[in-house]
């Protein structure tokens, strides 16, 4: 089976166990002033990258254009907040009138972001992560809901060491979804 399609396979997985747990809290994202589009989430594997860039290659011309000059935009403003030490909270390129373009590519951070969450490392104890301000208003009260993202990571992780290993990538990946469009060029679609 491809990379993508394997990787298609684990953001269902992940987007039908964030739907439970949203479900369950009543929590359904339609964007708030703490909009997470506006966060500067790093993503650490090649899989979201080419996966993502599947997803751009699909674009029409002028919205590949404009997706990139949004990016290059974000990124010259991020560098200039870095080099001033100011904190920085940019709309994420592909964000479109509340909308993400490339919404069934996006990353997983972009997928598990607002719930509450657990991870387990292994043979230690759970860690546990809030959800973001709305979600936390809107749960109030309720009982816990178990948002386990531990296989998530480690399928990923798995999924990732196979991809370099098959492609002879030793670097590791550390970009935003920004950085990602602005080096991005027209992948074919199935890696």
């Amino acid at each position: 089976m491809l990379f993508s399609n394997r990787l298609k396979n684990l953001y269902a997985d992940m987007d039908q166990k964030y739907k439970d747990a949203a479900d369950y809290y009543g929590f359904h994202c339609s964007g708030c002033k703490d909009n997470c589009c506006l966060t500067r989430f790093y993503h650490h594997t090649f899989s979201e990258y080419f996966y993502l860039s599947e997803g751009y290659s699909r674009l029409s011309p002028e919205e590949q254009s404009s997706v990139k000059q949004k990016a290059a935009q974000v990124c010259e403003k991020t560098a200039e907040a870095d080099k001033n030490g100011l904190p920085v909270r940019l709309m994420c390129p592909l964000n479109s009138d509340g909308l993400c373009l490339l919404y069934s590519y996006r990353p997983m951070i972009c997928r598990l972001h607002g719930i509450s969450h657990e991870f387990r490392k292994p043979g230690g104890d759970a860690v546990y992560g809030p959800g973001c301000e709305e979600f936390e208003r809107k749960a109030a009260g309720k009982s816990y809901f178990r948002f386990d993202r531990t296989s998530f990571y480690f399928e990923m992780a798995g999924l990732e060491r196979e991809l370099k290993q098959s492609l002879g990538i030793e670097e590791k990946f550390k970009m935003t979804v920004a950085q990602m469009l602005e080096l991005t060029e027209i992948w074919e679609p199935g890696f």
